[in-house]
């Protein structure tokens, strides 16, 4: 499901307009982006935590040449889903 059909389903579940439920998605992946770029997790109770995680540094391969390469630590956004996701698709 892409974000327009997410929208047009929100709008029919809220009454809301096609418009309004795209701003409301924005809305809030904006403010899960800026809590993540502050370092705090984002929880919705029920359906998962947003959460920063801290990425080692390790060798890679460039899979061009098949030379060793470092590759730096990095963060990068993880998403661990909450029971009531799970059981939905199970």
């Amino acid at each position: 499901m892409r974000k327009p059909e997410l929208a047009a389903a929100i709008a029919d579940k809220t009454g809301l307009t096609r418009d309004k439920a795209s701003e409301v998605i924005s809305a809030i992946t904006d403010q899960i982006s800026a809590a993540a770029a502050r370092g705090e997790d984002t929880t919705l109770i029920g359906f998962g935590t947003f959460s920063v995680r801290a990425r080692e540094a390790r060798s890679g391969r460039n899979p061009q040449t098949g030379a060793t390469i470092q590759i730096p630590a990095s963060k990068t956004v993880g998403f661990k889903a909450g029971k009531t996701l799970k059981d939905a698709i199970r």
